[in-house]
């Protein structure tokens, strides 16, 4: 179980074998099945957890009803609301199973005990924190100068593995297109092969 975890510590930094152990000890494992929450809007996000197996939704809910999907999280990937965990504020986002999962989590209180106990723990999510704000900025960028279709085409060459298990409401909304006009993106494709 925290093998993986491991594994994606060790690609950002060096701990030694006792402060991999006494890191690792501090998350909660929980498993959670298909359809159910791990946060829910309102909630205030206590946690950062890892993904050990399944697929995750990070989204949000407009004023009209309307689902935006900040991202998908599978295996070997981090899910939070980062805004919520820091300030202690209710979350506006939901974190969704879309199958049956299982993440390992960690509180506010054991991580930043860790940054005390274990030093680099802090240099390891400084690294992930810089690697999300250059993945949400250049999502940004994609969305204001890139259509939809190639939007798209960047979606399946990115993430194959989100691609074939997630819906066509799923991947529109995290495009920010309706579900109809995904429908029109992929005949337009299929028609050019």
């Amino acid at each position: 179980m925290t093998n993986l975890l491991q594994q994606n510590i060790n690609t950002h930094i060096s701990l030694s074998t006792s402060e991999m152990e006494a890191f690792c000890d501090l998350f909660q494992n929980m498993i959670i099945k298909k359809k159910s929450f791990l946060l829910s809007e309102g909630e205030v996000c206590k946690f950062e957890g890892f993904v050990v197996k399944g697929l995750f939704r990070v989204y949000h809910i407009d004023q009209n009803g309307f689902e935006q999907v900040l991202y998908f999280a599978v295996e070997n990937w981090w899910i939070t609301d980062i805004d919520s965990f820091t300030t202690g504020k209710p979350s506006q986002l939901f974190i969704q199973a879309l199958d049956d999962s299982e993440v390992l989590l960690i509180s506010k209180k054991d991580k930043e005990g860790a940054y005390t106990n274990i030093p680099k723990i802090e240099k390891l999510f400084r690294v992930m924190t810089q690697k999300t704000h250059v993945a949400l900025q250049r999502r940004m960028i994609d969305n204001l100068s890139k259509t939809a279709d190639q939007r798209y085409l960047d979606f399946i060459e990115k993430y194959p593995a989100h691609y074939n298990r997630l819906t066509n409401l799923q991947i529109a909304a995290y495009l920010g297109i309706s579900h109809e006009f995904l429908s029109k993106i992929r005949k337009k494709i299929v028609g050019k092969k």
